[in-house]
């Protein structure tokens, strides 16, 4: 069967349908396929069908500036445990939550959409995805406070779900909403998660990593699931775990074997430098291990964080140095370059700050266990930014 819009409309006037074509539907079907089981596989594939399709949609229409969000390389790990895909529209979040079934008496939101502080959205997007006829389906939309009031909670599923009749089907009436009542209140206050220490996270990677645990969302108290979640390192690894993937992001190995390929893919590469190069603007000579460097985007500018060992390996003293990508280019005055334990406490020494344009912002840190995380970060927050951790 062919994708026909017209004769879509005429049975919908309200809905929105967008088409899928063959090309993007094997396009698609590739890229999905590094995940655990065949069930999470057809999980991203249809995560990734909708959002391919809606976000194109919504740039054009709505907003040329609309971005994934916790982040575009964060998507395959939540796909691995979560159905649904997050959209930044400037201050705006949307979640897209697509499913198959032709039965459209209700909307099905997993809770980690509506109760996760960072993942939790104002606008909820109903998207139905018909692989046989080529289209997806924008059938309604609701609140994160319509869900929280209006909704039923299902503990089985740990799903919040609310009657179609219920959902708003003209999204020509949510933008002008936006507009005319900005005040209006669409997203309740989300109350924080239980903080984990490094070792719980440990211990529930260790039990929610092994891929022949089907759904570990159900495995765990939410509370302490929501919580691993948000963390973007622990739930990578957790991701990568349940790959069958070793230890992915040891700095030691990346210095002494080359940066591994999931640490690749977040943007980490390394450099050789050249010795005639040591001294430049009166700087310190550079070290003869390999610099490993991290490319950023701030403000649309480049930057770059790059992360030596000073002196040998063995002494365990690293050097986290934020540079302009712009050689004749200073940092800003206010940048902020700040490190964190894995479990994102600070400590003492922890961070620089720019009081003045400068070349190079740095911290200088002297680790003691084996093994142990380190989580950066940059002021202002760097474009597509996802929480990572660095262990030594």
């Amino acid at each position: 069967m062919t994708f026909d819009p017209v004769a879509l409309t005429l049975t919908n006037t309200t809905d929105m349908w967008l088409e899928i074509s063959e090309a993007e539907k094997t396009k698609i079907w590739e890229q999905s396929q590094a995940f655990s089981s065949v069930n999470r596989r057809w999980n991203a594939y249809i995560n990734r069908l909708s959002l391919n399709t809606v976000l194109p949609w919504l740039r054009e229409e709505y907003a040329a500036d609309a971005t994934v969000f916790p982040a575009l390389k964060a998507l395959p790990s939540i796909w691995e445990v979560v159905n649904g895909t997050g959209i930044s529209l400037g201050t705006t979040r949307i979640a897209l939550i697509p499913s198959e079934a032709l039965d459209l008496s209700e909307l099905r939101v997993p809770q980690e959409w509506v109760d996760i502080p960072n993942w939790s959205a104002d606008y909820y997007l109903a998207v139905q995805v018909n692989l046989e006829e080529g289209y997806i389906r924008i059938w309604g939309c609701t609140t994160h406070a319509q869900l929280k009031t209006m909704g039923s909670y299902d503990a089985s599923d740990r799903a919040y779900c609310l009657n179609g009749e219920d959902l708003i089907s003209n999204l020509s009436i949510l933008w002008m909403a936006r507009e005319i009542c900005p005040e209006e209140v669409t997203h309740l206050e989300t109350p924080p998660l239980t903080e984990l220490s490094a070792t719980q996270a440990e211990n529930l990677l260790q039990r929610l990593g092994n891929p022949r645990l089907i759904l570990p969302r159900l495995a765990v108290p939410f509370q302490t699931w929501g919580a691993l979640l948000e963390h973007g390192g622990w739930r990578q690894r957790l991701y990568e775990q349940r790959q069958g993937a070793q230890q992915q992001w040891s700095i030691r190995q990346w210095v002494q074997s080359g940066v591994s390929d999931f640490a690749q893919k977040f943007g980490w590469g390394s450099v050789e430098l050249q010795p005639t190069l040591a001294g430049a603007r009166g700087s310190e000579p550079e070290s003869a291990t390999p610099t490993l460097v991290r490319k950023l985007t701030i403000a649309q500018q480049p930057y770059e964080l790059r992360l030596q060992p000073k002196g040998s390996i063995e002494d365990s003293i690293w050097r986290f140095e934020l540079r302009n990508g712009n050689r004749e280019e200073l940092i800003p005055s206010g940048f902020k370059l700040k490190l964190l334990t894995e479990d994102l406490q600070p400590f003492e020494g922890n961070q620089a700050q720019a009081t003045k344009p400068v070349n190079r912002l740095y911290v200088e840190v002297a680790l003691g266990d084996a093994g142990e995380g380190l989580v950066w970060q940059v002021e202002p927050t760097p474009e597509d930014y996802e929480c990572e951790i660095l262990y030594f």
